[in-house]
């Protein structure tokens, strides 16, 4: 019998109750890798609970990564904690990249009316009085006189701090939060507070971060976005999307998350968590974040983009102590900080319960529009990872890619290729979202793309 207890009374619960317990024996070393675990039936009579609490936290973990089914077998422990272990000199995966990649800029043969890009979500129109109700009370309330505390207006960091410890199982207090006008300006004030060296980013990746990287001075090293990484080189950081990999999708296994922290620390490199796109994930509940592994290591960033609108321009970071002291001091000199409007507005839509309103309105919208991204792509390209968030990645010749996009382009329809998110990694395809546009919107765009495919 597993050493787990559960408690009725708690809000938390049951099945992320027992998933949390199981997690944590797993990095406790309790558990280890190849262990089996009691069956879920077995489990849920131990318990006293109903099997479909523990099939739900097995599932839970078996999308993390921490267990794998094995058919006709059992479930078994897929990560366990690797410190301390020695790094084979093969797994050394970083490439170096020498110039920066733009997206080619090609005329277009029609005004573009909608994009089907990565960063604009779903917005509930049933949900506008309470936006328009958050903006009269920024109206209604006097603003400070001088400049505003370098860390954000304390009753938002209270509410974050909240919310974070909620949804993303990140135990913070208010003063460890600092709030920054989005992840952009979040990974630029922790850029300059680095000790001298290369960064590593994702390969392919968000094209802001490497940007940023180069903007400050620094070399960016490309890290393979789905490969196991177990040596970082002279880098002094590692820019990640572990969530929902940034563009293509796929969640940073259990496995990879421990790799990746355990040669941060034997780097004494810090790893930079972008927390994209976090919250929508349709089969399971949303991955915990990798900062919740390692405080010391990981800097977290997070942004109302994806749940709110990206214009509001707010997001957060929560650093390791040492950086963010000098993340702070440096703020307060230069007097940099979100703008007051917007935080005054996003804490009354986290007081009003507006939020996860918007969240799970958003999710529902998402669940509906993948699979019918799926049905429509799946005869001529290979999705890259599983179907989440607002948008899925397609792999495909460039040449077929191309063709697609433009006819998506002739059609009023802005679709990016992955090629121009990649840099030595050299994968293409099509990335889709469908977060930004109506279903009419979305239908015509695909109708679009599958035309051109079929000529290919």
């Amino acid at each position: 019998m597993l050493p787990v207890t559960l408690d009725r009374n708690r809000g938390e619960p049951l099945p992320a109750q027992l998933a949390a317990q199981i997690r944590a024996l797993v990095l406790a070393g309790t558990l280890g890798t190849g262990d089996r675990l009691p069956s879920s039936r077995a489990l849920a009579a131990d318990l006293g609970v109903s099997r479909a609490v523990t099939e739900h936290a097995f599932d839970q973990l078996t999308a993390e990564g921490w267990l794998e089914a094995r058919r006709g077998s059992g479930t078994y422990v897929a990560a366990a904690h690797t410190s301390g272990a020695t790094v084979p000199e093969a797994t050394s995966r970083s490439t170096r990249v020498t110039s920066p990649r733009f997206a080619r800029s090609l005329p277009r043969s029609a005004r573009v009316t909608s994009r089907l890009d990565t960063g604009t979500p779903f917005f509930d129109p049933r949900l506008e009085p309470g936006w328009r109700r958050a903006w009269r009370e920024v109206s209604a309330t006097t603003p400070p006189r001088g400049y505003d505390d370098p860390r954000g207006l304390p009753e938002l960091r209270e509410a974050l701090a909240a919310r974070l410890g909620r949804s993303r199982g990140l135990d913070v207090r208010s003063d460890e939060i600092i709030v920054t006008a989005g992840t952009t300006d979040g990974l630029r004030a922790l850029l300059p507070e680095l000790r001298r060296g290369p960064v590593a980013v994702e390969d392919p990746g968000y094209r802001a971060a490497a940007e940023s990287v180069r903007i400050f001075g620094r070399e960016v090293i490309d890290l393979p976005a789905v490969e196991t990484v177990c040596d970082l080189g002279d880098a002094v950081a590692a820019y990640v999307t572990p969530a929902h990999q940034h563009p293509l999708g796929r969640v940073m296994p259990a496995a990879d998350r421990l790799a990746l922290i355990d040669a941060a620390r034997r780097a004494e490199a810090v790893v930079i968590e972008d927390d994209y796109d976090s919250e929508f994930r349709y089969d399971v509940a949303p991955v915990p974040a990798m900062a919740t592994l390692d405080r010391d290591r990981v800097a977290y960033l997070g942004t109302a983009a994806k749940s709110v609108v990206p214009t509001l321009r707010l997001g957060w970071l929560v650093a390791p102590p040492d950086l963010h002291e000098r993340v702070l001091s440096r703020r307060t000199i230069t007097h940099s900080g979100a703008a007051w409007p917007s935080q005054r507005a996003l804490l009354t839509l986290l007081r009003d319960g507006w939020l996860d309103r918007a969240v799970r309105s958003a999710r529902r919208v998402y669940a509906e529009r993948a699979p019918r991204v799926a049905e429509a792509m799946s005869p001529y390209a290979t999705l890259a990872g599983p179907l989440a968030g607002m948008y899925s990645t397609w792999l495909l010749p460039e040449p077929a890619a191309v063709r697609a996009r433009d006819a998506a382009r002739t059609a009023g329809f802005e679709i990016n290729l992955l090629s121009d998110y990649a840099r030595a990694s050299g994968l293409t395809g099509l990335v889709i979202g469908f977060g930004g546009v109506s279903d009419a919107e979305l239908d015509a765009a695909l109708a679009a793309v599958t035309a051109a495919l079929v000529r290919t």
